[in-house]
């Protein structure tokens, strides 16, 4: 049938046809859009849960400790220092070797590689906190070397060896039939700070430091970038140079954020001699980094105020000032929270800007203050994952885990404070 010989109402509904179809194929390719999204998403979530979960866990030997006063050369009235220096570390591993009967020193060499270095400094907490355990056996939850915990946690099941010789698969075996080895939670994960060993190796330096950048970042970019939003908006004049500055500061939220790191590397560093590696020059870095991004949400916070609230107080005989900032600031002011909190989880994620200014530098010590060398949490990540062995890599999943923990947390709080403290007109 050709068009001429078609009705005007055929025409019209082949047409509607048509549309319809066009419309249900494009319906179509949006969901399926977010659906390989959200597909791709758990595809990444999965990976790291199922990589990172077990750095939670750490493996242990359950074993009985005999307090040797003569060995260590201590007692139980023996000062602080003088508990600190015992050779806590030799006794674990003499008391192994007497039960194991191992003399060979290469047989001792591998046994002595099961044990991880922490395992001295357990024993020295535990007679620390109660000297009066000198001269008795006591039983204690030994720290196992890296390779071990791997091997016990991966590769067992697998029959697969790792990196551990015969004779060391032997004692751990023997050491699994007696039912003394298994895995408890990992706390030194959240209280240690880094450390060359994986199995001592954790975040709280990283999240210490983290907390302070983020806090000198709240400090300096909520009142800066508030009160540049309310001079741009409500009291700056329209004119060619403000305009200038507008666009500067749209540009500004699409610089890479490297070009932050150089800044402050050039300025803060190179100038003004701020010392590298702290809190403080991070924090530096960063509020030049999530300026825009509350200045101009701040600015879009101001002007969803509807007008009548202005015309009301004017009316009313109100100054400039006095309806700014009794009536148009309070009703934007969670528009600028929000602003801020999704700024702050952005400063958060942030590594590229902290590598320029030092902050990749090796911290083992907890940081007490804004100028004290740390590191953070996304910088921790790139260093472990810089790590040839397996078990940091898992802690590098493991760091990523409580990452977005965070993010989710802050992004959480902030639709949250919209919610609950915005105004609908």
């Amino acid at each position: 049938m050709t068009d001429s010989s078609l009705t005007t109402r055929q025409k019209v509904e082949r047409s509607m046809r048509h549309r319809r179809a066009r419309e249900l194929r494009f319906r179509a390719y949006g969901l399926a859009s977010v659906l390989f999204g959200l597909l791709c998403l758990l595809m990444v979530f999965g990976d790291i849960l199922s990589k990172g979960l077990t750095a939670f866990q750490q493996t242990v030997l359950s074993t009985e400790i005999y307090l040797d006063q003569d060995y260590l050369g201590i007692s139980r009235k023996s000062d602080d220092q003088e508990l600190f220096n015992a050779d806590y570390e030799g006794l674990i591993k003499s008391q192994f070797r007497e039960r194991l009967g191992v003399e060979n020193r290469g047989e001792r060499r591998q046994l002595n590689a099961l044990l991880s270095a922490g395992a001295g400094w357990q024993l020295r907490d535990v007679i620390a906190d109660n000297p009066e355990l000198l001269g008795s056996t006591i039983t204690v939850a030994v720290l196992l070397d890296d390779e071990v915990d791997q091997w016990f946690k991966h590769y067992r099941h697998a029959g697969q060896t790792g990196k551990l010789s015969e004779r060391q698969l032997q004692w751990l075996q023997q050491w699994q039939d007696e039912g003394r080895l298994s895995t408890q939670f990992n706390r030194l994960f959240f209280t240690n700070g880094d450390s060359r060993e994986p199995e001592l190796a954790g975040i709280r330096g990283a999240i210490t430091g983290t907390f302070l950048t983020l806090l000198v970042t709240l400090l300096l970019s909520f009142p800066i970038g508030v009160a540049a939003a309310i001079y741009l908006e409500e009291f700056a004049p329209k004119n060619k140079l403000t305009e200038f500055v507008e666009i500067n500061i749209n540009n500004l939220a699409a610089v890479p954020s490297i070009i932050f790191g150089l800044l402050g590397l050039s300025i803060f560093i190179g100038v003004f001699g701020v010392t590298r590696s702290t809190p403080l020059v991070g924090g530096l870095v960063l509020t030049l980094m999530t300026l825009p991004t509350i200045i101009i949400s701040g600015r879009a916070a101001i002007k969803s105020v509807p007008p009548s609230i202005r015309e009301a107080a004017y009316g009313l005989g109100a100054s400039k000032m006095q309806v700014v900032f009794h009536h148009v600031l309070p009703l934007a002011l969670p528009g600028m929270l929000t602003g801020t909190i999704i700024g702050m989880a952005q400063a958060l994620g942030e590594t590229a800007p902290l590598l320029m200014i030092g902050m990749v530098a090796f911290v083992v010590d907890i940081p007490g203050f804004i100028n004290d060398p740390s590191t953070v949490l996304p910088v921790q990540i790139f260093l472990w994952a810089d790590s040839p062995e397996r078990a940091f890599m898992e802690r590098t999943s493991g760091a990523i885990i409580v990452l977005l923990g965070f993010l989710i947390t802050m992004n959480t709080l902030a639709v949250i404070l919209r919610r609950r403290l915005e105004r609908r007109w």
